[in-house]
């Protein structure tokens, strides 16, 4: 951590979480009441009465579970569903399996049931009849997702049109709880950890794919329940002529990982995610491949950390996301300092991505009126490019508080030097 980000913690520690207040291992029948409780009040805030949830991130939300295919399970009829109804303190959880992760949900016996294929007209015909004797006539459904099965399905299974559950996710989802705090910050060294020793063994002739499989290898042998995509070492170039072609003309970013070998000078941008019962890290760093940065490099690395430090500087309860933008453009020198199809920052929790999302296209209006809440979680991730450098990217991932922030990020930015005015 650099001076700076150590006084902060200082400022902040007397309101507001601290790392006093984070337990090092969660208690997970504590973190399912109070997500529990949290999801029944954004339910009656907005008047539903039920709700149906496909996602991966929001089944494990709203039930507690881990699943180990996250993102590749989005493509599998194997799904897990829960349904969440108004008063019941307990979610009803269908699952392909009921090993493992059904028993770490902590649910009654009678909320637990075997799987429903919704991929297919006769899995949800018969999901119709399950969700006929569960949820009330003229109650207010909502729904995360549909299959095209449910679409065709029509008024045989949703006699009235359900209405978006993202709303209600969403709201739940915001300010998270210690203990989902602690399983954050759990996966945060449990990706660290796994890096440092993948860092320490980069050398020219290494392949992408090897390095894939180091990280997940040793992010479950310490305790990782998730592997959230597939890693990111991408191998930048030194000018956007000689990259990969883009519609927007910008850097093509993140490419997938192959058996491409590494070589002597490559500029790497680093990019993983693993879950920790089912919250997420999210990790970047920039790395250089067997020497140390050029002067052009590590200047833009210093920029980049002027660029973060100016947003923490108005990090805070009660910001909002477009105060965090005008600080990062500004200490950028007048240009938006991020990908046009990415963000400055981003929420992090069941999803390694979830709202809010800050810069994007949804408009400066939304930006300007998103205030943040005392414990939400941000993941700041600027980028500075020149032709010529490879440029520079990396995360960093805080708690807002009501007088500041705290960091549930520690690690270092080798090759890259922090200099002591930062």
């Amino acid at each position: 951590m650099t001076a700076s980000t150590q006084s902060g913690v200082t400022q902040i520690a007397r309101t507001g979480y601290t790392w006093l207040d984070i337990p090092d291992e969660p208690d997970f029948a504590r973190l399912r009441r109070e997500v529990g409780a949290r999801l029944q009040a954004a339910m009656a805030e907005q008047g539903v009465d039920a709700l149906v949830l496909l996602g991966n991130s929001n089944v494990m939300y709203a039930t507690g579970i881990s699943w180990p295919l996250a993102d590749a399970g989005l493509s599998h009829v194997e799904r897990p569903v829960a349904i969440v109804l108004a008063g019941d303190e307990h979610p009803h959880l269908f699952l392909p399996f009921r090993e493992g992760a059904a028993s770490e949900s902590g649910l009654p016996a009678d909320h637990l049931h075997g799987p429903v294929y919704l991929e297919f007209d006769e899995g949800v015909a018969q999901f119709g009849k399950i969700l006929a004797g569960m949820v009330p006539v003229n109650a207010t459904l909502g729904v995360d997702e549909l299959t095209g099965s449910m679409r065709r399905a029509g008024t045989a299974l949703f006699p009235e049109p359900p209405v978006d559950a993202a709303p209600v996710i969403g709201a739940a989802k915001l300010v998270k709880t210690i203990d989902q705090i602690a399983c954050i910050r759990r996966a945060c060294q449990i990706t660290e950890q796994a890096v440092a020793e993948i860092q320490r063994s980069l050398a020219p002739g290494a392949r992408q794919i090897d390095l894939s499989a180091e990280f997940v290898r040793r992010t479950f042998e310490l305790g990782a329940t998730t592997n959230m995509f597939d890693s990111i070492w991408q191998v930048m170039p030194t000018s956007k002529a000689e990259g990969t072609w883009t519609t927007t003309g910008d850097l093509a970013l993140p490419l997938l990982t192959t058996e491409r070998e590494v070589a002597q000078g490559d500029v790497l941008w680093t990019d993983v995610s693993i879950a920790y019962h089912g919250y997420c890290s999210d990790h970047g760093r920039t790395w250089i491949v067997g020497q140390d940065p050029t002067p052009a490099q590590q200047e833009q690395f210093d920029k980049w950390r002027t660029i973060v430090d100016a947003v923490l500087a108005v990090t805070k309860a009660g910001a909002t996301c477009g105060d965090l933008g005008r600080a990062a453009t500004a200490a950028a020198g007048g240009h938006k300092p991020w990908l046009p199809h990415f963000y400055l920052g981003h929420g992090i929790g069941t999803s390694a991505a979830e709202m809010p999302m800050i810069g994007t296209d949804l408009g400066q209006e939304w930006d300007d009126n998103f205030v943040f809440p005392d414990g939400m979680l941000l993941v700041f991730e600027p980028v500075v490019w020149e032709d010529g450098t490879g440029g520079y990217r990396g995360e960093e991932i805080v708690v807002v508080t009501e007088g500041g922030w705290m960091p549930l990020t520690a690690y270092p930015y080798d090759p890259y030097e922090v200099s002591g005015g930062n």
